[in-house]
């Protein structure tokens, strides 16, 4: 198949998006997207461009003082009848369109464009980002490739609507158990129902009042939430356990285990399992170049209430911010859609920041 990302379509980040949608990369199925990608990065002269698995990289090698980084993920969830992109007025409909070929699309057209930029780029085309972590891109980068995440500063192109959204909260999911004693429903006093303990666990959780935090400006909202019950033995038969899974989302002032603290106050007398956790990002505003970055955006930063890769800059101790053209309101729905404009608003936005002389 012949490369679609041609030379006429890297100028064009409206075309390119579609471009982008129309190769299909459902997560672990990536290969295809970034044999495109990495093969119009090498035609490029003013650029080192290196690749593991199915994550491109590529980075400008000018001495300027300071580096940054563009990171956006190839990956898509499942397709939902939205593929190919259609498009309709101002509007890209496809599966991708919003979260997140359309920041990705930024990113390679920079790429392709901006042969001087005022800071040194890193930019990272990355896979598996939709799905468990240790499949994630970045993460297997960070392994392999460390110095390939060095820099002053980063953004990550998700969705936000053109908006620049500050850090991440944190997230943290943990079974809640209840035991009982089994026994012939006919005879249920002779057994303990597991699944009426967990009423104790559901009232717990609907009285639950989440704190909001203030960081930078930013305020994250908190939350924990029951998203899984399970229970029961027979239809005759009084059951013996019952699980709810919980998920907390947390303020990125909270470690992860300040944040499991928490949770175990919650549900103090109860057995308590956690099964997956991931830390916050704090906002990141204070760097030279993030702040050049809010000017050129030209508008206050909110918070990242979600979790995303910034917090894997973040751990290395490199700000982070979240800035792309989507609406994270739409990603992953049968109509996901994103908007000609904010494309371009988008574009024209990372332009004056990066293309200006930084010091």
């Amino acid at each position: 198949m012949a490369n679609p990302l041609t030379p006429d379509v890297l100028v064009d980040p409206v075309v390119l998006t579609r471009a982008l949608v129309d190769i299909e990369s459902v997560s672990r199925n990536e290969k295809a997207i970034a044999d495109c990608v990495e093969e119009v990065l090498r035609k490029a002269p003013y650029l080192s461009v290196g690749r593991l698995g199915n994550t491109v990289m590529a980075r400008t090698d000018l001495g300027r003082e300071q580096r940054v980084v563009l990171a956006g993920h190839l990956d898509t969830v499942p397709i939902n009848n939205n593929f190919p992109s259609t498009v309709v007025d101002d509007l890209i409909y496809g599966c991708g369109t919003s979260d997140m070929k359309s920041g990705a699309a930024l990113a390679l057209h920079l790429a392709a464009t901006l042969p001087d930029p005022g800071y040194d780029i890193t930019y990272l085309f990355y896979e598996a980002e939709e799905i468990e972590s240790r499949y994630n891109g970045l993460a297997l980068v960070a392994e392999a490739h460390p110095e390939w995440l060095r820099a002053e500063f980063a953004v990550l192109l998700e969705p936000t609507y053109g908006v620049v959204e500050a850090g991440c909260q944190g997230t943290l999911r943990a079974l809640v158990r209840t035991h009982g004693r089994r026994a012939h429903t006919a005879r249920a006093w002779r057994g303990v129902n597991a699944i009426h303990a967990a009423g104790e666990v559901l009232r717990r959780l609907q009285d639950y009042r989440p704190r909001t935090v203030t960081i930078d400006g930013c305020t994250y909202r908190e939350g924990l939430n029951a998203v899984r019950i399970a229970g029961g033995v027979a239809g005759n038969v009084v059951p013996d356990e019952c699980v709810v899974e919980v998920n907390m989302r947390f303020a990125p002032d909270r470690t992860e285990e300040q944040a499991f603290e928490h949770v175990r106050e919650v549900f103090e007398g109860f057995e308590l399992e956690r099964t997956d956790s991931a830390p916050g990002a704090l906002p990141g505003l204070t760097a030279a170049p993030a702040r050049e970055f809010l000017a050129a955006v030209g508008s206050e930063p909110a918070a990242k209430l979600g979790w995303t890769d910034v917090a894997r800059f973040a751990a290395l101790g490199i700000p982070a911010l979240n800035y792309g053209p989507g609406d994270p309101l739409l990603a992953h729905g049968p109509d996901e859609h994103v908007e000609i404009g904010k494309i371009r608003d988008g574009a024209a936005t990372l332009h004056r920041w990066l293309a200006a002389p930084s010091f």
